[in-house]
């Protein structure tokens, strides 16, 4: 790729990435959440694997690595729907509590952050997982062209 490629994607993945954890973290408040910032956010993965070539972003993106934040996702997901058990499957326990968030006045109000309860938790769990798993499937697909596309000509 050219060096303006080049640049402008030094320019632009910060601020996607910015982006994709600002939908993840007020998916709550706003429309958006856990998958729509995960895709976000890997999608800064595809504009790197655009202009960098495979090779270079696997130096970075190890295998290991995504498949790491992919299961502690999972394994986040799954422990704040069992952690609400004694109540209800998915139960929001965390609201009301001081740490995470007072119980949201009826009505509209200006969007507290801290009313969330585990729903941003949850979103943050959606959010690993779907970064993870986009990024991996874009990554091997990267890797398998440039591989196997050689043989092809």
């Amino acid at each position: 790729m050219s060096k303006v490629v080049r640049t402008v994607t030094r320019l632009l993945t910060p601020a996607i990435l910015v982006f994709g954890l600002y939908v993840i973290l007020h998916g709550h408040i706003t429309p958006g959440g856990g998958f729509q910032g995960g895709a976000t956010f890997a999608s800064s993965v595809a504009l790197l694997l655009v202009a960098f070539g495979s090779e270079r972003v696997e130096h970075f993106l190890k295998e290991h690595t995504l498949t790491t934040i992919e299961s502690s996702g999972a394994f986040l997901f799954i422990g704040l729907a069992f952690a609400g058990l004694a109540t209800a499957f998915f139960f929001n326990l965390f609201v009301g509590s001081p740490l995470f968030g007072h119980i949201p006045p009826t009505g509209p109000n200006a969007g507290d952050l801290w009313t969330g309860g585990t729903v941003p938790l949850m979103n943050i769990a959606v959010g690993l997982k779907v970064i993870a798993g986009l990024s991996s499937i874009m990554l091997v697909m990267a890797l398998a062209a440039s591989r196997f596309g050689d043989n092809d000509r």
